[in-house]
């Protein structure tokens, strides 16, 4: 018993020692701080080299790169019905070093499940035999539908059902610094996915020759190579939003900027293709130049942006709409127009009959008129 006691004596008094101690650390810690209401509450701004992020960005494009991968198709192009004067050859498929004579490899979009596929002039242009090959290794021998040099591109068709397609986006609502990736065979590398950002909206790069040509391309810093031409340009949500078609190059392979034509001006050409064999292409009936400084300086206007109507063509819809030489042109319908590749889409996109609203300035004065497009 008596040990008993001892055992229940040590633990009072250590209980007791410990009770003690907490007692006059908490009394020391409160006469050491501030009492809470004298403390000032601010926000921290997170400084350069800081090594905490709240919630720091994240950047997966794995769901976007899984709906996009099955509709994009290598094409293999061989035989030549004769050499292509082409000047986007140069950027991709033929001059190639992985084509040999007479033919080259690019890659498509899946249109429509029954088997249209988009790709570009360049890459079907004078071959004579094209073999086209699924995501699941599938192999389709195709047929050129029809195409367009003005625009570089063409429809081709496969035979087979239940294939996958892409959702279109918006291509006027794309957005500088937007997320974008491309997606096709650069280099016979199938399947390949390449992330960048859109760097620039309207581009001309003065490629295609004549004066109808359509250049107004989406800018981007995607990596693409010789053979991702005719392959998706896709944004963030896996939506095609252009075809991709050229690259700034001295060398002949990616250095930093690559163009694709924006899908509702695809979209456009296509379903024409498709139905007609052909682009059913209006025209304005005029010879154009882009504003700039010297140009607002000769026409006495207060704007240095806008597309300046040099001359009309006798019988086109700007003649019969009553647009004069010197109008410059600054919005159709609802989108302001800055430069002639901005234009040249939206005329391109119109429909022989459509009516555009096409606003200019004339005299310092904004003028609406409606013009009824017109064939050639």
């Amino acid at each position: 018993m008596s040990q008993w006691w001892k055992t229940i004596s040590a633990g009072l008094i250590g209980g007791a020692i410990a009770l003690s101690g907490a007692y006059f650390l908490n009394i020391n810690g409160s006469n050491s701080a501030a009492p809470a209401q004298d403390v000032p509450v601010r926000q921290v701004n997170l400084s350069p080299g800081s090594s905490v992020l709240n919630n720091p960005p994240t950047f997966d494009f794995r769901a976007a790169a899984q709906r996009a991968t099955p509709s994009v198709v290598h094409i293999s192009a061989s035989g030549s019905a004769g050499s292509s004067d082409s000047p986007l050859r140069f950027f991709f498929d033929d001059d190639s070093p992985f084509g040999g004579p007479g033919g080259g490899t690019g890659s498509g979009v899946i249109y429509s499940a029954d088997g249209y596929i988009i790709t570009n002039n360049h890459v079907v242009d004078k071959a004579e035999n094209l073999t086209v090959t699924l995501n699941d290794n599938r192999k389709f021998t195709a047929e050129v539908i029809g195409r367009d040099e003005k625009v570089d591109l063409a429809v081709i068709k496969i035979e087979a059902t239940g294939l996958p397609t892409l959702d279109a986006a918006d291509s006027d609502q794309a957005e500088i610094g937007e997320w974008v990736l491309a997606v096709g065979n650069p280099l016979d590398l199938t399947s390949t996915v390449t992330a960048g950002i859109i760097s620039a909206k309207g581009r001309s790069l003065e490629l295609i020759p004549g004066r109808d040509a359509i250049e107004s391309f989406l800018q981007t810093d995607a990596a693409v190579n010789p053979g991702n031409s005719g392959g998706a340009l896709v944004d963030a949500e896996g939506r095609l939003l252009g075809i991709n078609t050229a690259i700034a190059t001295r060398t002949g392979m990616f250095q930093g900027y690559s163009f694709a034509i924006p899908v509702n001006l695809v979209t456009r050409i296509v379903d024409d293709i498709i139905e007609f064999g052909s682009f059913q292409r209006a025209f304005l009936g005029v010879s154009i130049y882009p504003l700039d400084a010297d140009a607002a300086d000769e026409l006495g206007v207060q704007i240095n942006q806008g597309v300046v109507i040099d001359e009309l063509v006798d019988g086109g819809s700007a003649q019969y709409a009553g647009l004069l030489p010197r109008d410059i042109i600054v919005k159709v319908d609802d989108r302001l127009i800055r430069d002639v590749p901005e234009l040249t889409e939206m005329v391109g996109r119109s429909k022989v009959g459509d009516v555009l609203q096409i606003t200019v300035v004339r005299k310092g004065e904004e003028v609406e008129l409606p013009v009824r497009m017109r064939a050639q």
